[in-house]
């Protein structure tokens, strides 16, 4: 039996306060398979960022605190390793993309220096660092790529930036990309294009992707497995296919029920009753 990539086992993950304790992740428990996509979908504060930075010790501790649980990547316990090892599997094992792009890229360094920065920490075998740069903004896309690598990140769209996110992830040839919504801030018709080029680098470069969503709309055809999070629960998880035509947990019904459809005569979208979950 193949060993999975990764493996997740009742993570939890505290958030501690002066006056309170908020419980941010209970008892999570998955796995990702090489090669496998999956999606994590909840509303915002359901734990799912909170998990996905927890896999590479991202978390500021305090006052985040993993209270219990076990993180392996490539049957490696991530919760012993040191400084050094860390830095190591940040980026060069896996990589990350986030939500807005225009934040998280240096306003002060060209896009050619930050690529070059990520492939100089864990690629250190690459001689001509400017044919690698080209090469990664050619594969996601980006027209000129040897002429636009010496722009600004605020010369650039916000779906260039992203593709400029997505390079620089790449670049290290991460075997997991984590993708925390990453198509949240962009247009409609761009985040089509993104999701279309996330779809089409996976399948090219043969890793894992765990994509991080709220919307279960852009879920179906990219993802082959789901896990739904509700208030720092996983209450369901399984074939994406499944879940979308039988959902067995009400929120994951509630989700799904928020999904924009065509035809429809509603003139509101709907919206989630948590009261209601609660009760049931």
């Amino acid at each position: 039996m193949t060993q999975p990539l990764l493996q997740v086992r009742d993570l939890c993950v505290d958030f501690v306060l002066e006056d309170r304790t908020i419980e941010a992740v209970r008892s999570a428990s998955f796995e990702v398979a090489a090669a496998e996509t999956l999606a994590i979908v909840g509303e915002s504060g359901s734990g799912k960022s909170v998990t996905a930075l927890a896999l590479t010790r991202l978390l500021p501790m305090p006052p985040a605190v993993i209270r219990r649980g076990a993180i392996s990547f490539q049957e490696e316990n991530v919760l012993a390793m040191n400084s050094s090892q860390l830095r190591q599997l940040r980026g060069g094992k896996i990589a990350y993309i986030f939500q807005e792009p225009s934040t998280s890229l240096n306003p002060v360094f060209t896009v050619r220096s930050q690529i070059a920065e990520a492939i100089h920490l864990h690629r250190q075998d690459i001689h001509d660092v400017n044919a690698e740069v080209v090469r990664w903004l050619d594969a996601v896309g980006i027209t000129n790529p040897a002429q636009r690598m010496h722009d600004y990140p605020h010369q650039l769209s916000g779906g260039m930036q992203q593709r400029v996110m997505i390079a620089m992830a790449l670049a290290c040839q991460p075997d997991i990309l984590i993708a925390d919504e990453p198509t949240t801030a962009l247009d409609v018709t761009i985040q089509a294009q993104i999701m279309d080029l996330l779809a089409s680098l996976k399948e090219r470069f043969g890793m894992a992707v765990i994509l991080i969503t709220h919307n279960f709309g852009i879920v179906s055809g990219f993802a082959a497995r789901v896990l739904v999070m509700y208030r720092g629960r996983i209450v369901e998880q399984g074939p994406t296919e499944e879940i979308l035509r039988h959902p067995q947990h009400p929120y994951t019904r509630a989700l799904i029920d928020c999904i924009p459809q065509l035809g429809t005569k509603e003139k509101r979208l709907r919206t989630i009753d948590h009261e209601a979950l609660r009760a049931e």
